[in-house]
């Protein structure tokens, strides 16, 4: 597959629903590889939360998933988006249940087991009609896991509630979803989001790490991790499994 990679078309979110891990991977490698930005969502209620967060330009959506049904989730991204373009994949192939998406929103339909060229160059069809790929749109979104950050309006959710981060706070949370699940050192840090060297900055470091836990993973699964000896990372609660 030859990419298409470039400023303009980066910017390009697509939804990725599936709740099978090595398609889900192979199907974002093909997104990033077509020059887009792939939000994969192992469930429904996954999908409508990242929805609302990273405002995807297209979603492959598969019409088996372990919660909702695919035509509910389908339904429920139509509501709120009429425009947005699905593609709908299934393992299922009875004209019915073909009949059954297209009838609740979906815009294509793709078969498995399907071709990821196939799957690109729908996408892509469904993209250049919605006027996507021509558009600028906004690339400060940043999704992982149940963390969705948005850079242009300085908002904060987890699991769908926001968190209110002071500024150094945003900062710091923007450099760890810049380099997911990559461990950064106290010097990095610093360097990077105070962008000085002030004596005692591996406390001041500390300080702000422990404000930042208290705010994103109180009452819920830790995404903030400290590697003793080396620095801290941020990871998705499902590397946790």
């Amino acid at each position: 597959m030859t990419g298409t990679s470039g400023s303009r078309g980066s910017r390009v979110r697509v939804l990725i629903v599936d709740d099978e891990p090595a398609l889900t991977e192979l199907l974002s490698v093909a997104v990033t590889e077509a020059g887009w930005r792939p939000y994969p969502a192992p469930d429904g209620h996954s999908a409508l939360r990242i929805a609302r967060g990273c405002a995807p330009h297209a979603v492959v959506l598969d019409g088996m998933l372990p919660d909702l049904d695919g035509i509910q989730v389908l339904r429920r991204l139509r509501y709120e988006n009429p425009r947005l373009p699905v593609l709908m994949l299934t393992a299922r192939d009875a004209i019915e249940h073909r009949l059954d998406g297209l009838e609740a929103g979906a815009d294509d339909y793709v078969t498995k087991p399907f071709s990821l060229e196939e799957v690109v160059l729908r996408l892509r069809g469904l993209l250049r009609r919605a006027g996507s790929e021509q558009t600028p749109t906004d690339d400060s979104v940043r999704v992982l896991g149940d963390l969705v950050l948005t850079g242009e309006t300085r908002e904060v959710r987890r699991a769908g509630e926001p968190v209110q981060l002071t500024a150094k706070e945003f900062d710091l949370l923007t450099l760890f979803l810049d380099h997911p699940r990559q461990v950064l050192s106290k010097a990095q840090i610093l360097d990077q989001v105070w962008s000085s060297c002030f004596d005692g900055g591996g406390n001041l470091v500390e300080v702000y790490i422990s404000s930042l836990r208290r705010k994103i993973d109180r009452g819920r699964a830790p995404m903030i991790h400290t590697v003793r000896g080396m620095g801290y990372a941020l990871r998705p609660v499902e590397d946790a499994r």
